[in-house]
């Protein structure tokens, strides 16, 4: 017997303004409430676009790694076109393998481990700056500090390159996200010439970074002997016909490995610093296992395996706050997901955040337990593999996963040590959900002996 194919339910059409709103205003709560009410697969139309919102493991698994052929990137795709060009995050087809090709060896297994060194040194010159906070009681923008270190450990671990003189980064990169997801939710790409507040901070961000990314290019030009990405980059777009081809293609290389080397993992560690301070019995095992783990040294790469807590405590972070919280491609040819028809054309959405707290795969799912990632408890066939994707999932797998946790762990581990960060009373810690998932305003924290 053939079973028919559905079309997904969803809100009303007389729904559409709500949606709207929510779209700009409550983007996490949007997908929340259309999961809960409207289960594994919804269908939400707003006006002219419809969007087709799937949210179970097996969703997940035929979108992004059964079927990635037909789910190119989609909603939003040219809003980050504008801030990214052609980046490995944008590109497809042919230019995405070829880019992949010259980026994947930066990774590779051996290299990543041996950078847990320079991850170590960095982390230890953001405790020093700490410090000098103990016992103030003046606040600390821990997102700030965050970004800054991870900033420092993307330039040394994959450019070879010091960013410290290049303090503007961050602030840039802000400027181009809030400007992206402007365009994304209003559904509209303003002209480049139209001098709105957010457009002219967008246009002084990009051409910031433009300077950044050229002057790192000029340097490394007059020696590309190197095994790191920039090296790689400047002898793989040496051959282009057209120059112009040639630097447009590193820029955005880089460009793009500027944001996302950086802003995931410095938006985990927000949240991580966040969620210790809300739960001190966590904060305490964590301390405890890094001075048996550590003592007073400096961590070595063989020391990820004796920091298992501190490591699952990332992970289940990760879970209620995925850094990137949004994954959307764009169906080249009509298809079926799990018995939903999907037309060609259509905007499809995979949302690690709602999909981490899927009732049917997690237990409590708003509870922050750590223990939820103990190999121990691990029952056979309890969760499926792809109920958990904070770094994706398929041909499009963040191909910096085990640098990011290597990152996350050992600054986790080496904080929780020495230190203690409070959060300030009465602030209120807001998702902010754009490109990644950060926290809004920043993180203001006391800093504290442990």
């Amino acid at each position: 017997m053939t079973v028919p194919v559905r079309v997904p339910p969803g809100p009303p059409a007389r729904s559409a303004p709500k949606l709207l709103w929510k779209l700009v205003r409550d983007r996490l709560g949007l997908m929340s409430s259309a999961a809960s009410a409207y289960g594994d697969a919804v269908r939400i139309a707003m006006g002219p676009k419809v969007l087709y919102f799937f949210n179970h493991p097996d969703h997940a698994k035929y979108v992004l790694a059964d079927n990635p052929g037909n789910y190119h990137k989609g909603l939003g795709l040219a809003q980050a076109k504008r801030a990214l060009g052609d980046g490995l995050l944008t590109s497809e087809g042919e230019l995405w393998r070829k880019q992949r090709t010259v980026i994947q060896p930066v990774f590779q297994h051996r290299r990543i481990a041996r950078q847990a060194g320079v991850i170590a040194e960095e982390a230890a010159e953001l405790l020093a700056r700490l410090r000098a906070h103990r016992g103030s009681g003046r606040p600390v923008d821990v997102v700030r500090e965050m970004t800054g270190l991870t900033l420092g450990v993307l330039g040394r671990t994959l450019l070879d390159a010091d960013l410290g003189a290049f303090r503007s980064l961050g602030h840039a990169f802000e400027s181009m996200q809030d400007q992206a997801m402007f365009e994304m939710v209003s559904m509209s790409a303003v002209p480049m010439w139209v001098p709105l507040p957010h457009q002219l901070r967008f246009r002084r961000a990009r051409a910031e970074l433009q300077r950044i990314v050229d002057e790192l290019v000029r340097e490394r030009t007059r020696d590309p002997s190197g095994d790191d990405a920039l090296s790689r980059l400047v002898v793989s777009t040496s051959g282009e016909r057209d120059p112009a081809v040639g630097r447009r293609r590193m820029r955005d290389e880089l460009v793009t490995l500027l944001l996302a080397g950086h802003e995931t993992t410095a938006s985990t560690l927000g949240w991580t610093f966040h969620l210790l301070d809300r739960h001190p019995q966590v904060r305490e095992r964590v301390r405890a296992e890094a001075r048996e783990v550590l003592g007073d040294r400096l961590p070595e790469y063989e020391d990820l395996h004796g920091l298992r807590y501190t490591s699952m405590v990332v992970e289940e972070v990760m879970r209620l706050y995925p850094p990137v919280w949004m994954l959307s491609r764009l169906a080249q040819e009509a298809d079926e997901v799990g018995g939903y028809r999907v037309p060609a054309g259509a905007d499809v959405l995979i949302c690690p955040y709602t999909l981490h707290r899927h009732p049917a795969f997690w237990d409590d799912p708003e509870r922050f337990d750590p223990e939820r990632f103990d190999p121990a408890r691990a029952q056979p066939g309890h969760r499926p593999r792809y109920a958990y994707i904070p770094f994706g999932a398929g041909p499009r797998f963040c191909v910096g996963n085990h640098l990011g946790m290597m990152e996350a762990v050992f600054v986790v581990a080496m904080v929780a040590r020495d230190l203690r960060l409070s959060q300030v009373p009465g602030y209120r810690v807001v998702p902010e959900p754009m490109l990644s998932l950060r926290i809004r305003g920043g993180l203001p924290m006391t800093v504290h002996a442990a």
